[in-house]
């Protein structure tokens, strides 16, 4: 056996002297987009603009409820008295339906209670104009 590497230094790899050339491994992508802080703040300021429109809405709202109101207030008197115009118009046309009707029947009193007794009592059956009620038939 032959003992030549024996003598020999034993040499080992190392790095050249004043070391190597540092790998560049970090990652150096563009910045894309706006920040993070930048997307919240003008996700607040939509939000804080919505919040404001809304307000003014129901302000908006508010005030429409407050005139219809006052509306049905202001109106009402003349509903009830246009009611009862009504309601006197029909009453006077049943009245003179029944004088016809009733004008062959001895002793019939045309607009007199069928109760005895002084109590009101509204009628309770609807005047209906006869040509809305039922089988009538034409000229």
């Amino acid at each position: 056996m032959s003992n030549t590497g024996a003598s020999a230094t034993p040499s080992q790899d190392l790095p050249p002297k004043g070391g190597f050339k540092t790998i560049n491994y970090e990652r150096r992508l563009p910045k894309k987009g706006p920040t993070g802080v930048v997307m919240l703040g003008t996700c607040a300021g939509i939000m804080a603009y919505g919040w404001y429109k809304l307000y003014l809405g129901l302000d908006e709202r508010r005030e429409l409820e407050r005139e219809k109101i006052w509306s049905r207030i202001h109106l009402t008197p003349m509903l009830i008295a246009e009611a009862d115009r009504d309601e006197y118009r029909r009453k006077c046309a049943a009245l003179e339906r029944e004088k016809q009707i009733m004008k062959d029947v001895p002793g019939w009193e045309v607009g007199k209670s069928v109760y005895h007794g002084n109590r009101y009592a509204p009628d309770t059956i609807a005047n209906v104009p006869i040509h809305q009620q039922p089988g009538f038939k034409g000229n």
